[in-house]
């Protein structure tokens, strides 16, 4: 009786209980939409179908399976650790995005206003020449002080606008995000890949992108004050550097006895001597002919963008102080210098900042920066005397081969040309990449 009386006291209870399971289960069962086009989460790298991300496809199975760890044990766990840079990485990309656009407009708008302000200038002092002639109406003759006095403000103010757009130079500002947002995406796609591969993430994963991360904010800074901006006018042409320096370990003694043990051994993990002596070719066009190129023309452009960027102001100013001499003595020949000088210098500005001198230039560093790259990953993978820790050698190769535009197959008779060309005593004149 005791057991009847119990099971009926708490039978609705349980009743209860289960009803309000079957609702919440009904609550929070989503169906699982069919889409003809899913959408990809540019965080996560998960499918978005139907409006909803499957995010739970995507992230590992960690919070799901480890529900008893405490928070500091998740917060040190390397795939976590992983996530968060993975957030700082899309904020970047987001962040060097928009600043670009708002730099390339920076560019227009100078650019167009500082070439009105220099035209209407020169047309005043023009008018105020044409004033000042013999059998000029009186009332115009009055008005000349006016325009002298408009012209050379707008002068003054051209010549200090021009100062400091000649500064921040905002076309290679622009350039430099443009080079940034492509870069921080390229690092964004990376992190996703080797999420949703599934291997084992370690703590040398973690302080490997940290280190891009850090590389990439001193590469391209954001802040154009407090001496953060990187500089305009440097004394010689540099390459961009954007990745982390890899540290070349172990001796020579030591790299001697890995790769007597690896010779040895039939792991050979698709290298062999013949694709490290046609990579090592591959370097030598690359540091002869693509580096010694664009390290030639950074050269010419920065001397030509220096002095661009001298004559335009000074230009100005010439005319600045013209102007308010324009009336005495002669008035059409007093007025020929501020004329002159205006009109150079409104044509100076457009070739200068119309053709964007400086994005050419950070373009040529961005290209210089990318084959030396290129160069200290080819030199770096075959000074890693440990086959087993290299990248396979044919996937290397592919990579290598893609990066300069060409085919596995056009990559070796770059190098074979190369070999020969050397053995002949006779230089290359042909460029390993084709895409630069």
């Amino acid at each position: 009786m005791a057991s009847m009386r119990t099971s009926t006291i708490f039978s609705p209870s349980f009743s209860l209980l289960s009803s309000k399971r079957v609702n919440v289960n009904s609550l929070i069962r989503v169906p699982r939409l069919n889409s003809a086009h899913p959408k990809t989460n540019i965080l996560t790298g998960s499918k978005v179908v139907g409006g909803l991300s499957t995010f739970t496809d995507s992230v590992p199975l960690l919070l799901h399976e480890k529900n008893d760890l405490s928070s500091s044990a998740i917060s040190n766990n390397p795939t976590m650790q992983l996530y968060a840079i993975l957030e700082a990485v899309s904020d970047r990309y987001e962040m060097h995005r928009n600043v670009g656009e708002q730099r390339q407009n920076w560019n227009d708008l100078l650019l167009n206003n500082i070439n009105m302000i220099t035209l209407t200038a020169t047309t005043l002092t023009g008018v105020a020449a044409a004033t000042a002639a013999v059998g000029a109406v009186e009332t115009c003759r009055n008005l000349k002080p006016c325009l002298k006095l408009s012209s050379t403000l707008l002068f003054s103010a051209a010549t200090c606008m021009l100062l400091v757009m000649n500064k921040i130079q905002p076309s290679q500002l622009a350039e430099e995000q443009r080079n940034a947002t492509r870069l921080f995406k390229q690092l964004l796609t990376q992190i996703q890949t080797k999420i949703s591969v599934g291997s084992l993430i370690t703590e040398e994963d973690v302080e490997f992108s940290m280190e891009k991360l850090l590389a990439l904010d001193k590469a391209y800074p954001l802040p154009l004050l407090g001496g953060a901006m990187l500089e305009k006018f440097p004394s010689k042409y540099e390459p961009a550097v954007w990745w982390p320096e890899k540290r070349r370990e172990g001796n020579a003694a030591e790299r001697k006895m890995m790769k007597r043990n690896n010779n040895s051994n039939n792991s050979s993990n698709g290298w062999s001597e013949e694709l490290e002596t046609e990579l090592r070719e591959v370097v030598e066009v690359v540091k002869r002919r693509d580096i010694g190129n664009y390290e030639r023309l950074g050269n010419i452009l920065l001397k030509v963008n220096k002095s661009l960027a001298i004559a335009g102001p000074l230009l100005t100013g010439i005319a600045a102080i013209g102007s308010a001499f324009v009336g005495n003595g002669d008035g059409l020949f007093s007025a020929m210098v501020p004329l002159m000088a205006g009109s150079m210098a409104c044509a100076i500005n457009c070739f200068e900042h119309g053709g964007q001198v400086g994005m050419v230039f950070e373009m040529y560093r961005s290209c210089g920066g990318f084959f030396r790259m290129l160069e200290e990953s080819v030199e770096i993978t075959l000074e890693e005397n440990d086959l087993e820790k290299r990248e396979n050698g044919e996937v290397f190769e592919m990579k290598i081969a893609m990066m300069l535009g060409r085919s596995v197959s056009e990559l070796r008779q770059v190098a074979s040309k190369s070999a020969s060309g050397c053995m002949d005593g006779i230089a290359t004149d042909e460029f390993a990449s084709k895409l630069f």
